[in-house]
């Protein structure tokens, strides 16, 4: 209570008009929260990132960067960083994920195609993290080690190890040997917004330079909605016709460029699945339990495609009838 009563005289301090309510707007996988502070200027977005556990830092560089590539990043307007407090413009209540339909979707994600590649092209190396070997493999180890030990309970013999790290050895030798750009690493559903320009851009203060298929793997095999495999290859042409366009270094054949999209996006589900799995038992967030189906389902399809994975699949199956062994509902 002590925290909100200072993130909230803080709010009152930088805001143009009195404060008319605040209320919670929304959390997310870490320890930061959003609130909504409501004004008869309008509505502002507070975040409260406690300095023990998040670095607002990282957040405001990429906010500016991609800002500055012509993204639409939240405006910063106020900011207290020995607190962990922001002033955020606001993006409303409208998420991709709310908003795409049948209807909606080709004009959304040509939208979200668009600013991507406005990003992507603003790269440079040294301005972020580099997405390098060792976060990529540390991504994939959340899999045995929370995945497999900590939700189903299963310990996986040598043979088995040798199969997985096998596996991993190749998926990262596919990410690494692909071209490098800013990478915002939860470019997804629940992170854009409907606004005019759109979309607008949230949730990026884990931004790297990495692979460059990453995002759009991110995408377009969201672990919060499915589309049809049809419409996926679509919405993966278009960027691809127009991120070359743009000077984008990308292959000339389009083959090679879906199967490094589907090789960074077994990484990605991966990982996905390793962070699910961990945020129920540590930090008591079961909300995401109910998406790791359709995770493992991507995983399993593109396991399934490409030489030098199929090894990885049997284990997968394996896994799973060690799990229903003992009791384990999928």
């Amino acid at each position: 209570m002590e925290r909100l009563e200072r993130l909230t005289a803080w709010t009152r301090s930088v805001l143009p008009d009195p404060l008319l309510s605040l209320a919670p707007a929304s959390a997310d996988a870490s320890f930061r929260r959003y609130f909504r502070a409501v004004t008869d200027a309008g509505s502002f977005v507070v975040m409260d990132a406690p300095p023990r556990h998040e670095d607002c830092r990282p957040f405001l560089h990429v906010a500016r960067l991609f800002r500055a590539a012509g993204a639409n990043t939240p405006e910063i307007l106020a900011e207290n960083l020995e607190e962990g407090f922001l002033l955020l413009s606001d993006f409303g209540h409208t998420t991709y994920l709310t908003a795409l339909n049948d209807t909606t979707a080709d004009r959304l994600y040509r939208d979200a195609n668009e600013a991507l590649i406005r990003i992507q092209l603003a790269s440079r190396p040294g301005e972020l993290p580099e997405y390098d070997a060792e976060m990529l493999m540390r991504e994939m180890r959340l899999f045995p080690d929370w995945y497999l030990a900590r939700h189903i309970n299963i310990e996986l013999s040598d043979t088995q190890r040798n199969v997985m790290e096998a596996a991993f050895a190749a998926i990262l030798a596919n990410n690494l040997a692909q071209p490098r750009v800013y990478v915002h690493r939860d470019w997804h559903s629940r992170n854009l917004m409907v606004t005019d320009p759109n979309p607008g851009v949230l949730d990026f203060q884990d931004a790297v330079h990495g692979p460059i298929t990453y995002d759009l793997a991110s995408i377009y095999k969201d672990a919060y909605i499915h589309w049809e495999e049809e419409r996926v290859l679509d919405w993966t042409i278009r960027y691809w016709e127009a991120a070359r366009r743009a000077g984008l270094p990308l292959s000339d054949d389009f083959g090679e460029f879906y199967r490094d999209f589907e090789w960074m996006g077994i990484q990605r589900h991966i990982k996905v699945l390793g962070i699910f799995a961990r945020l129920y038992p540590r930090d008591g967030k079961d909300g995401y339990l109910k998406d790791m189906p359709l995770v493992m389902a991507y995983l399993r399809k593109a396991c399934g495609r490409y030489n030098g994975l199929g090894d990885f699949l049997r284990l997968l199956d394996e896994i799973e009838g060690q799990a229903a062994a003992v009791g384990y509902t999928f």
